[in-house]
């Protein structure tokens, strides 16, 4: 298994020692997932954390009518993770699908967390790797969710262009919170 890429992910939040990395690397497994196969489905026991060594992945969830509501989507190099449902040890909320086909390091919640515990140095990468990007990176989005208009929020999503052609429609329009209707109508407002 080719880790080098997660290594580096890893130890750009907080450098972790030969003694750590071996040890999260005996837990960790590669594994493929195709294209909208789920890693996680809702209702479910998170049972790993995943990181994306190739492909996309989404998170969403569905609402009292059955419409698919995308919360984020994950590129390569990127951690993903029902978080809230591990930290809560419930099921998840939350659908994890490959939107791609993807190729992922995973690794079993309970074997991690007891990592955590005995490995300072990991337990310092956790910390400030959700600080970083479920609190600094979470928060712009959150209060642009309430304040910006669609047609913005869509601006600022066309601004990471690689993720955006990657995108179906309708992820885009659900990820927005509109219909793909009101989509059509934004990009030729643009247009």
């Amino acid at each position: 298994m080719n880790n080098s890429e997660f290594l580096k992910q890893l130890n750009q939040y907080y450098p972790l020692s030969d003694e750590t990395v071996k040890d999260l690397m005996d837990i960790c497994t590669e594994e493929r997932y195709v294209k909208n196969e789920l890693l996680l489905e809702a209702g479910n026991m998170a049972r790993y954390y995943y990181f994306i060594k190739s492909g996309l992945i989404g998170y969403y969830t569905t609402d009292h009518q059955g419409d698919t509501i995308y919360k984020i989507f994950f590129e390569e190099n990127s951690f993903v993770a029902s978080t809230a449902a591990i930290i809560k040890n419930e099921p998840s909320d939350f659908n994890i699908i490959a939107l791609e086909d993807c190729s992922v390091i995973q690794y079993p919640v309970k074997a991690y967390r007891d990592l955590l515990t005995k490995h300072h140095d990991l337990a310092l990468f956790q910390i400030h790797y959700l600080e970083k990007n479920w609190v600094v990176k979470k928060e712009p989005l959150e209060v642009s969710l309430k304040f910006e208009t669609a047609k913005k929020r869509y601006l600022q999503l066309l601004e990471n262009e690689s993720l955006y052609k990657r995108l179906k429609q309708h992820h885009i329009a659900s990820y927005l919170g509109i219909t793909p209707t009101q989509l059509s109508r934004i990009k030729k407002e643009i247009n």
